[in-house]
């Protein structure tokens, strides 16, 4: 046999034995296996979303008997929202907790939720999410490689500025940072202000260097960032309802064993109404905060508020034209709506 003759059949038998080896089966899971979950957020340490999560590591480890071995990153520390939202699609994280609005980079159906003016309460909201959008979302993340393990909370956003806001007027041509998400930027454009998308870690800066002079953002983060040491004006709009979401890599969470996977799911959807409650109760402590910084804080009127409902009425049809599985979505939270103030009517 000829030393190129040897040489290809060696390379032959080692293309083979790769490929038997590729075509076995995994090992099945044992009991005693160990599973990470690294979970990345931009959310600070020393908040109640902190305090959220080290509760759901606790009760995860638990319950798992130490199985799951849970390692929060805080603060932003593995990258911004949308970055760490895909990481977590390609598997380089097990698991995010992010706001709504960065997961709808990847899963564009969450955007119909933040439509502005769409909720009138968090009650609301809480109804729409949990009977109506759990277990259909569920179908669109698993489609862009994620799990949605269970809603969070951001709250209501409102509109921190370095001048007064009664009307949609007043944001015309103003420099205003934009989340980085579809159905904000056409907020935005509805509202005639000149935006900029801007990455959360980034807005400190902006914002004091003057490439931004305001912006929209629920209370918590808005105080937990330090942002409002950057405003003169706190308008309590209350314009979108934005939730968070922690959800893992599908890949990561369908080799688990079952049990494990239930764990996972249970034990973050059984703290889902106690973090919503910790985080709604501090709002007026929040606004205390905000005013002590020198920040004047008021609230749109109802004729005031009729007016930005108006002036951003658009953005739903917008957002209905992204697709037929987000306008589906849209008509989903119409309905949940419908319901949840049929039941609620006063009589």
């Amino acid at each position: 046999m000829s030393t190129t003759t040897s040489r290809r059949s060696i390379l032959l038998t080692a293309v083979g034995i790769l490929v038997a080896a590729l075509a076995l089966p995994a090992r099945p899971a044992r009991a005693d296996d160990t599973f990470e979950l690294k979970i990345a957020t931009m959310a600070p340490d020393k908040t109640p979303w902190a305090d959220l999560l080290k509760e759901y590591k606790k009760s995860v480890e638990k319950a798992s008997n130490g199985r799951i071995k849970v390692r929060v990153f805080m603060g932003g520390t593995m990258g911004d929202e949308n970055e760490t939202v895909r990481m977590t699609a390609r598997g380089q994280l097990s698991g995010v907790g992010a706001s709504t609005g960065a997961v709808a980079s990847l899963v564009e159906e969450l955007s119909a939720i933040e439509i502005p003016f769409l909720f009138k309460s968090a009650n609301e909201a809480d109804y729409v999410l949990d009977k109506y959008l759990l277990v259909p979302m569920e179908e669109k993340f698993r489609a862009k490689g994620l799990v949605l393990a269970f809603w969070s909370e951001n709250g209501f956003r409102h509109f921190g500025t370095n001048f007064p806001i009664h009307h949609p007027g007043d944001l015309k041509n103003k420099k205003m940072r934009s989340q980085e998400s579809f159905v904000h930027i056409e907020m935005w454009k509805a509202l005639e202000a000149s935006a900029a998308a801007i990455p959360t870690p980034e807005v400190t800066t902006a914002l004091k260097t003057g490439a931004v002079t305001g912006f929209d953002q629920a209370l918590l983060y808005m105080v937990a960032g330090a942002w409002h040491t950057s405003i003169k004006n706190l308008t309590l709009s209350a314009h979108i309802y934005q939730p968070a979401v922690i959800a893992f890599n599908k890949d990561w969470f369908d080799k688990l064993p079952p049990d494990l996977q239930k764990i996972l799911i249970d034990e973050g959807r059984a703290i889902v109404r106690k973090g919503r409650a910790s985080i709604r109760a501090m709002n007026p402590k929040l606004v205390k905060i905000i005013q002590k910084a020198g920040v004047t804080v008021g609230t749109l009127t109802d004729a005031e508020r009729a007016e930005f409902e108006q002036a951003t009425s658009g953005v739903r049809a917008k957002v209905k034209a992204k697709g037929a599985s987000t306008k589906a979505v849209v008509e989903l939270i119409e309905a949940g709506i419908a319901d949840f103030r049929s039941k609620n009517k006063k009589k």
